[in-house]
């Protein structure tokens, strides 16, 4: 026996490669060292995992709030499905009716009104008394006048109409603020270095048409040159747009960093389903953090906001109407992040995990030996399905994960579609792997008999 093939046993008289012979003292040393050196690395990568899984905790409610900025400045049709709601909002219509009652009241001279009529009685030779009461109808004819202007604001605004031509007229100005802060010379309203200019050749060219329609032949010598007019100057529109692109930046590679940085930390950490579960709580917690600061700034801006400029409740509504999609994404990123917890503590040692585990698997047993006695197996495909059954159980996991990522603005409704077909699809493969053929009958009846 070659001595060599015993150098890692304890013990003196075990021989290197080399011929040497370790003592019993060299040998404790060596498995000290050894031990040392194990120790140092699962320590380094206890501290690289701590550093990675702070960043990540850091880094989720701004990577939440950035994709929302993100998903208002820079996407039109976000930013309409954001505010189309204010529109059928009642206390967001009560300022609108008011305020434009207003208006339309302020246009009517009332007095001059009342006057004309007092003039006219008199001039008329009506009786003083009924003059005197002309000129006391200024009060009565103004109420008048407000309840027929507020009833008819009143029928506009709460109509559909006024609907489409909220959403329509916010969907052009943020379209054009858009292209502008974009640097795109497709809109009406561009940037020139640090001028804004407003390009009316759309008016042109239908100005032209009509005064040639109208007779005025010459006016299609109207020249194409001076198209656009500078509408202001600002130092700040060059600091506007990088902001612009900033915000495009973060809020496109933010949650990938995010998500990178978490995905490391689990890779880094010696045991990684604790891992798992320590940042899936971590990011929820972070999260709950964040709705919370969400109720706090909604107290401070309702606060800040003076009830003669706009009421409370009217506030109240603009304010959780702009919020509500950064709301619903983190109730759904603390949801995912439960469930990601839960689903890592249900694959580890514990009391309640192993129940779990084997209550699922008595189930799939059982279905799978119903399916038997009634004569349907599933061959060489539950065999597989049965020898592979943490790949298949990771591979499904992995694809509900991967559709939420990949998923555009995931609701509580799209986690929780993830989480069934999940469920349902480990149920089935578990019960076809429980269906296979039973051993004594997998080689046929030749094996029973020798």
């Amino acid at each position: 026996m070659n001595p060599a093939s015993n150098s890692g046993a304890p013990g003196a008289g075990a021989a290197t490669g080399t011929g040497h012979v370790v003592t019993a003292d060299e040998h404790a040393e060596y498995q000290r060292l050894r031990r040392a050196a194990t120790l140092r690395h699962r320590r380094a990568r206890t501290a690289g995992a701590a550093v990675l899984l702070v960043l990540t905790l850091l880094l989720a409610p701004l990577a939440l709030v950035a994709t929302w900025v993100h998903d208002q400045v820079s996407d039109t049709d976000r930013y309409v499905q954001t505010v189309a709601p204010l529109a059928s909002e009642p206390a967001v219509q009560d300022v609108v009716i008011d305020r434009l009652t207003d208006r339309v009241v302020a246009q009517v001279d009332v007095e001059a009104i009342t006057a004309a009529l007092t003039r006219t009685l008199a001039d008329n030779g009506a009786p003083p008394r009924v003059v005197e009461g002309a000129e006391s109808l200024t009060a009565p004819l103004r109420s008048a006048v407000r309840t027929v202007v507020h009833r008819t604001v009143s029928r506009v605004v709460t109509s559909e109409l006024f609907q489409q031509a909220w959403e329509g007229a916010n969907r052009r100005a943020h379209a054009t603020v858009l292209a502008m802060l974009t640097g795109d010379s497709d809109g009406a309203l561009r940037a020139a270095g640090d001028t804004v200019r407003l390009d009316i050749g759309v008016v042109v060219d239908q100005v032209r048409q009509r005064l040639v329609d109208a007779g005025f032949d010459k006016a299609a010598a109207i020249p194409d040159t001076d198209r656009s007019v500078p509408l202001f100057r600002t130092e700040q529109l060059g600091k506007a747009q990088d902001g612009m692109r900033l915000l495009d930046i973060l809020g496109t590679w933010l949650p990938v960093l995010t998500l990178a940085f978490g995905a490391l930390a689990v890779w880094v950490a010696p045991a990684h389903r604790v891992m798992v579960m320590i940042t899936a709580l971590g990011v929820g917690l972070m999260t709950v953090v964040l709705l919370v600061a969400l109720v706090v700034l909604r107290r401070v801006y309702l606060d800040s906001v003076p009830s003669a400029t706009l009421p409370s409740d009217a506030a109240a509504a603009i304010f959780d109407t702009f919020v509500r999609f950064l709301r619903t994404s983190a109730r759904t990123l603390l949801v995912v992040c439960l469930l990601t917890a839960l689903t890592a503590y249900l694959h580890g040692p514990g009391r309640v995990a192993r129940g779990v585990r084997g209550l699922a698997l008595r189930g799939a047993s059982g279905a799978g030996s119903a399916l038997r006695r009634r004569g349907t197996t599933t061959g060489l495909t539950g065999q597989w399905l049965s020898a592979h059954r943490q790949w298949t159980t990771g591979v499904t996991v992995g694809a509900g994960a991967l559709a939420l990522v990949l998923w555009n603005h995931p609701t509580l409704g799209a986690v929780t579609l993830v989480l069934v077909l999940v469920l349902a699809v480990s149920a089935v493969t578990a019960v076809l792997a429980a269906a296979r053929p039973a051993p004594d009958t997998r080689d046929g009846p030749g094996a029973a008999a020798a």
